[in-house]
């Protein structure tokens, strides 16, 4: 992010991959120069961009699906958030690399930033990081008198689920942890789309607030009621929108047995748990030890499985039967 030194960049970059087209854009171009580069960015007369953080000010390019951002540790936990959404803007899988230096040269708060930008992947990611941007930085005392803002500058839902952790953690008679993350709650990774379309519901508003309530959805009861009204509101759901919900159902599933992560791709997936998780560890074993040929241990919480070549409509089956498989009902 240094306009001075962006040059001896580029051409680093030049002699380290020389088939590349390779142009550079910042904020002190002139304007109709660089409004040309994102042009011909756009419509694939180069394929490698060189810039600065200028580029995080919304301009969408589908067809970019990489992203490398040089020295992360001195980028800001909102301008991470903004510089990862630059990619993946369409149906391409899209990848983020962050270059740092070694960790003894970074400060605790950047490490921290890091850590913040690389648990959170799923949708919603950004409220989670507002959160963890706030304890990084620090809040102050909500309600007393050495605040540093009003309560409903932090939110009053963020407020209750603090205040409902602490109460737990002392109801139990342990220490509240105030450093631990709040938690992010089940990742499901088909890798196929899982969302409501704007052809559907065009109110991006409205389409948020479904996407809290299908989210905060607390049994499957309450989720095929909800499922019902938006039927009944907006007509058939589309095919991203029913699985969306199925996606949501397997969270409600997998959530209390303390798994956190279950992806299916074409050729296999995983399945990650919480260290305090509740799938029994036995049946884990024998699981792995009469099909070796499917599953394997990648760790002491991670379990990974082989798969024929899957077609999209068959994952979601898949993610039920390796459920099944692991007794999580």
């Amino acid at each position: 992010n240094r306009v001075e030194d962006i040059g001896r960049i580029a051409e680093r970059l030049q002699a380290l991959v020389p088939e590349a087209a390779l142009r550079i854009g910042h904020g002190q171009m002139p304007e109709r120069e660089l409004e040309q580069v994102m042009l011909d960015f756009y419509h694939r007369r180069f394929n490698v961009l060189l810039c600065t953080t200028i580029i995080e000010s919304g301009i969408d390019v589908p067809t970019a699906n990489t992203i490398i951002i040089n020295r992360a540790d001195r980028f800001g936990l909102a301008q991470l958030h903004q510089l990862r959404g630059r990619v993946g803007r369409s149906h391409h899988r899209a990848y983020a690399y962050l270059i740092t230096p070694p960790p003894k040269a970074m400060t605790e708060d950047a490490k921290k930033r890091l850590e913040a930008i690389e648990s959170l992947e799923d949708l919603g990611a950004g409220f989670t990081l507002a959160t963890h941007d706030l304890e990084i930085r620090g809040a102050g005392e909500l309600l007393g008198e050495e605040q540093s803002g009003q309560i409903q500058e932090v939110g009053f839902s963020l407020y209750m689920e603090l205040l409902e952790r602490a109460v737990k953690s002392l109801q139990s008679g342990s220490e509240p942890d105030l450093e631990k993350p709040l938690h992010a709650g089940t990742e499901i990774n088909l890798q196929l789309p899982a969302l409501l379309p704007d052809d559907y519901i065009g109110d991006v508003h409205l389409r948020l607030r479904l996407y809290k309530r299908i989210a905060s959805a607390p049994d499957a009861a309450a989720l095929s009621d909800l499922q019902a009204e938006m039927i009944d509101r907006f007509g058939p759901l589309p095919e991203p929108a029913q699985r969306l919900f199925k996606v949501a159902a397997l969270k409600l599933r997998a959530a209390p047995a303390g798994i956190t992560r279950l992806e299916v791709a074409a050729q296999g997936g995983l399945v990650q748990f919480a260290a305090d998780h509740k799938v029994d560890p036995a049946r884990v074993i024998t699981l792995v030890q009469r099909q070796p040929q499917r599953y394997r241990m990648d760790g002491s919480h991670r379990i990974r499985f082989k798969i024929d070549s899957l077609e999209d409509s068959q994952r979601l089956r898949t993610a039920e039967t390796v459920l099944a498989a692991l007794g999580v009902a």
